[in-house]
């Protein structure tokens, strides 16, 4: 089985103790780690920064790159929070309306079936998360996301169940973080994505 991850700096598996953006060996990532778990091919498709794609350039570029994995099983997505931190005013509502256009655009190249919409986990008070309205609507983003899956008829997972460690920033994993991460997956994201 092969599970292509597209998402960001979590999935890529950045270390927030870096300067320049390096990230955590593999024995630490939740996606090699979930590799090894799971006798799975996991492709870790994870950009520092990445936004949902939501224009037709980003689109086409997803495009693009999931043509260099043809034969995957499942895709997962986990997007959502640098849209938060990048727009200002942005609420879980409208990064949902993001996330629906995307998974839209991906329903018209593949079954709903081989999808899996993971919820990233709450943000946390940090040096990257002084703003109520990003400990608010981060919190709120689980059930949006629920709601959406439901109604495109997509698997769904909410990471914000799994006690995710965070560091000093808010945002992103530790290392303990990946490994529950990692063990959320097999345990609940796989299995809300059965038959796979």
């Amino acid at each position: 089985m092969k599970l292509f991850c597209y998402g960001d700096s979590n999935t890529y598996g950045y270390d927030p103790r870096s300067f320049l953006g390096d990230r955590y060996s593999p024995e630490v990532r939740w996606t090699s780690l979930l590799q090894r778990e799971t006798g799975w091919v996991v492709v870790n498709s994870g950009l520092n920064g990445r936004e949902i794609p939501h224009t037709s350039w980003q689109m086409e570029q997803f495009d693009r790159l999931l043509a260099l994995y043809p034969d995957f099983d499942l895709l997962a997505v986990m997007l959502g929070g640098n849209d938060l931190l990048q727009n200002g005013s942005f609420t879980a509502v409208d990064v949902a309306g993001r996330m629906e256009g995307f998974l839209r655009h991906l329903c018209k190249k593949l079954p709903s079936a081989s999808l899996l919409l993971l919820a990233p986990p709450p943000m946390r008070r940090g040096a990257w998360v002084t703003e109520e309205r990003l400990l608010r609507e981060s919190a709120l983003l689980g059930p949006a996301y629920a709601a959406l899956a439901s109604r495109l008829g997509v698997p769904f997972a909410d990471s914000g169940q799994w006690n995710i460690e965070l560091v000093f920033d808010g945002v992103h994993f530790s290392e303990k973080g990946h490994r529950a991460f990692a063990e959320g997956m097999r345990l609940h994201g796989l299995h809300a994505a059965a038959p796979f």
